[in-house]
């Protein structure tokens, strides 16, 4: 009977604790990108990893259970690369770092952020291909990563994101042919344009879909 009283004492003691472990790695996982960010105008100045949580922080948003389900640092004037540590923020929901000066590639990382609703990462400097692991992303409604410098072709398992409303990847160094299925039939041409060796609408069984990479 005691050892049953010590179990279930250490049980609550688990679930009691085990919000706060989630919530710290989660700022582990944005400590570490902030290491890996230059950042002239102390936009992060309030990211203190010696908080339990990161939901005081500045340019981050938490539900009510203290999970990290959005990060905002459009336009803040930061330069440097992502790293995979992003991928463990699983209740993240938007994540919008547009118009900054972020380079190297697009951590395939990402593609586990399973409640991903919007992804924008256009006018930075990414380079190499659009992860295929973005097609896990089955919330996803918006991905804008136009204005950057992405190669390759634009991966055939993007069309299987059936939620996938607004997609944009303009104004890159794409090769291939545009994917015309599933979500891919209603986008524009705009979507794509000013990308010079991107060769129009994927002609099946004739064109193979990365033609000219």
């Amino acid at each position: 009977m005691a050892h049953l009283s010590l179990f279930s004492l250490l049980l609550c003691f688990f679930l009691l604790l085990s919000p706060a472990i989630s919530t710290n790695s989660e700022g582990n996982a944005l400590h570490a990108l902030r290491s890996r960010l230059s950042d002239p105008t102390n936009v992060l100045q309030s990211w203190d990893p010696t908080l339990v949580n990161p939901c005081t922080w500045f340019h981050v948003t938490c539900d009510s259970n203290n999970h990290v389900i959005r990060l905002d640092l459009g336009n803040s004037n930061v330069s440097g690369t992502l790293g995979p540590e992003l991928g463990q923020l699983q209740h993240l929901q938007f994540l919008e770092l547009y118009k900054n000066d972020i380079r190297g590639k697009i951590p395939k990382e990402l593609g586990n952020l399973k409640d991903l609703v919007s992804m924008d990462l256009y006018g930075n400097r990414f380079e190499g291909e659009i992860p295929k692991s973005f097609a896990k992303l089955k919330s996803l409604r918006f991905l804008r990563l136009n204005n950057n410098k992405l190669t390759g072709a634009i991966p055939r398992e993007l069309t299987t994101l059936s939620n996938l409303k607004v997609f944009d990847v303009s104004n890159n160094d794409l090769c291939g042919t545009i994917p015309v299925d599933g979500p891919f039939a209603m986008f524009s041409m705009l979507s794509f344009e000013n990308n010079k060796r991107l060769n129009g609408p994927e002609l099946k069984g004739l064109v193979p879909y990365d033609f000219g990479c």
